[in-house]
């Protein structure tokens, strides 16, 4: 591992925080000032929400298709581009229609990004040290969102409610200057590209050993995980009676949260197993989100650096799930047709969470939700073969067949040599 190669995974990683941090989270900590700013109710806000994780649905769709066509270098790089474009149109949005249409970019960028990247990166680490790679991701995720909530308080304090897009601006020139850098110096070489399947790539996923819990627990997990960083903030300012600045700090503590989470959950999956790993987790994402529903500030901003640590575990280790035990030909489609049922969980989540928060006149039932669901995710964990655990990856012998063959594509990632 070469300086040059720890280079070029560092803008993987700040790769996966504009596409995913800034494009895609963002709005669940800016939602209380722009709701005010435009006026709008709870379920048209859950609305903008639901336009961006529609396109991230488009997304995976239009990943798997390109996958037999383009490499997934160029998919990332694409991505990485339709992301920060999004966020150019959110910051100078004139109304909620420009507005929508920003956050449908910013998330089918996210999916263009967030799927080749895992592969991208890991590919410059050995067998044994892939997780770590994923992990890293998780990590680069996470500092743009605690970035991004430092900053809309900040911004808040300057010019209250209707400074929200300048929250945007700032996104927007950082995502230019990391898109700039990712094309510049990640390099992946792809021998083969995906084989043209069924649309969505669910062929490709059910030759994957375990695809069905696995699959579940994504979606379940898509699911439940919005509802809480959608409409947590809105639960504490609104029900709550806390400041914006104490909430963002919430927001701050889950983001820290993430950035160790996904390193650790690495250790964790290698010694204790997926099954083991993903059940804990689900268990601890029901019992938290019960915590904070009380308002107490102290026990609220001390289970946000778990729930932060969990979010990032339950993702990265379903994605070294799909790394360690899908085909080079096999991932691509297969993963994406996975985040399409992600996708699927996504789009409907907020929706169902602005309207229940409508209806009850309180954010309240919307946590106990979140929570709820978390108990489907324990028994999918369970439900995966004891032999799933993410194990240190075998030598890949010519008689191995390759719908069991551990994802290793020959690649290259370094900078462009001067």
């Amino acid at each position: 591992m070469t300086a040059r190669t720890w280079i070029a995974v560092a803008f993987a990683a700040a790769s996966a925080g504009v596409a995913q941090g800034f494009g895609r989270f963002t709005l669940g900590v800016v939602l209380p000032a722009m709701r005010d700013d435009l006026g709008l109710s709870n379920t048209v806000a859950g609305s903008l929400a639901t336009s961006n994780v529609t396109a991230y649905l488009i997304g995976t769709l239009a990943v798997a298709i390109a996958s037999s066509r383009i490499t997934l270098l160029t998919i990332m790089r694409v991505g990485l581009l339709i992301a920060v474009g999004g966020q150019v149109l959110s910051a100078f949005a004139p109304g909620v229609v420009v507005l929508a249409f920003g956050m449908f970019c910013s998330g089918f960028g996210g999916a263009w990004v967030w799927i080749p990247t895992p592969v991208v990166a890991s590919a410059a680490f050995p067998p044994e040290k892939r997780g770590t790679a994923i992990g890293l991701l998780s990590s680069g995720m996470a500092l743009s969102i605690v970035f991004t909530s430092q900053l809309a308080g900040w911004v808040r304090r300057l010019w209250g409610d209707e400074g929200w897009r300048n929250v945007y601006v700032v996104q927007a020139a950082l995502g230019f200057l990391i898109a700039v850098g990712t094309i510049a110096v990640v390099r992946h070489a792809q021998e083969q590209l995906s084989e043209k399947g069924s649309i969505g790539g669910f062929d490709a996923l059910r030759r994957v050993p375990g695809w069905k819990p696995v699959t579940a627990m994504y979606t379940t997990f898509g699911f439940m995980y919005l509802l809480v960083l959608a409409f947590m903030s809105s639960r504490l300012e609104d029900d709550n009676g806390w400041s914006a600045s104490t909430a963002s700090l919430s927001f701050t503590l889950i983001g820290l949260g993430m950035v160790v989470g996904g390193p650790i959950i690495a250790k964790s999956v290698a010694v204790y197993g997926t099954r083991a790993t993903l059940a804990t987790a689900f268990a601890l994402w029901s019992t938290l989100v019960v915590l904070i529903l009380p308002g107490w500030v102290v026990p609220t901003l001390a289970a946000s650096v778990v729930i932060g640590m969990i979010f990032a575990s339950i993702p990265v280790t379903l994605t070294m799930y799909f790394v360690q035990n899908a085909s080079p030909e096999d991932y691509g489609p297969g993963f994406s047709a996975a985040t399409l049922a992600f996708g699927v969980a996504q789009m409907i989540s907020p929706q169902i969470g602005g309207a229940l928060a409508d209806w009850t006149s309180t954010f309240l039932w919307v946590l106990i939700l979140s929570a709820g669901c978390a108990l489907l995710g324990i028994l999918g964990a369970l439900s995966l073969p004891r032999r799933s655990a993410v194990p240190p990856v075998p030598p890949v012998t010519d008689v191995e067949p390759a719908a069991t063959r551990p994802l290793a594509a020959p690649s290259v990632f370094s900078v462009k040599p001067h």
